[in-house]
């Protein structure tokens, strides 16, 4: 199996924190900037001139959050492919508010299907999903997310073994660190050899390939970010 792990292009979310360095103001599920979209249709149109030689995606997967719903749309039709909903690759803490005031996190509903049905009908939703949303409780913690990253490779490996599916996965730069971390045996906690927590760096629709062979796993490039013209990427 080869992996293609995939961050969605700029959201509004990124682009306040970009520009203030804060959260104040960040939004619950952010759409893609005007930015975001143009990185979106350099990617698909990037994948869909190499999907005859280096990418071949069989598959294609998405998170729930609307930021990686709209990459991952773009790229499956420039590559007549169907986007599978994984609602378990979203990004850190789920779908929640900040209260300004006292710093608590509040967990909100997320989009619920009637939503995705009106506005990406082509993606391919959980039984599940209904008119209440997918988020629906607190804001994740800590323990939490290491154990989803774990839990989704192990799921990966039982749905596409060691065969040759090609599988490309949009999800989020938190959640993408994890996975990296599972894979490399670390926690991304300091250590004597290494004084300085190591960060797994994604931009916005960096793409990084890991094959899965029968004796190892081979991270083969990671972060690429060849598509995008230098002012573009963020």
């Amino acid at each position: 199996m080869t992996l293609y792990l995939i961050r969605h292009a700029q959201s509004a979310n990124n682009l306040l924190y970009d520009r203030t360095g804060s959260n104040i103001g960040r939004v619950e599920d952010p759409e893609l900037t005007s930015l975001g979209i143009e990185q979106a249709r350099i990617l698909a149109d990037y994948v869909a001139e190499h999907n005859g030689g280096e990418f071949r995606f069989t598959h294609l997967y998405s998170s729930l959050m609307v930021r990686a719903v709209a990459t991952a749309t773009a790229v499956a039709r420039s590559c007549n492919l169907r986007v599978v909903a994984w609602p378990e690759v979203h990004e850190w803490m789920g779908i929640y508010l900040e209260d300004e005031q006292t710093g608590e996190l509040i967990g909100r509903p997320g989009k619920s299907r009637s939503y995705f049905e009106k506005h990406y009908p082509d993606l391919l939703l959980p039984d599940s999903l209904n008119e209440h949303g997918w988020w629906n409780r607190p804001a994740e913690i800590e323990i939490e997310w290491k154990l989803r990253a774990a839990e989704f490779l192990a799921e990966l490996r039982g749905r596409h073994g060691n065969g040759e599916d090609r599988v490309a996965v949009v999800t989020h730069g938190g959640f993408y660190h994890e996975v990296l971390s599972a894979l490399t045996g670390g926690s991304g906690t300091n250590n004597a050899n290494m004084p300085d927590r190591v960060w797994f760096t994604m931009h916005n629709t960096g793409i990084t390939r890991i094959d899965f062979r029968p004796t190892h796993t081979a991270v083969i490039y990671h972060n690429r970010l060849e598509h995008l013209p230098p002012e573009l990427a963020s």
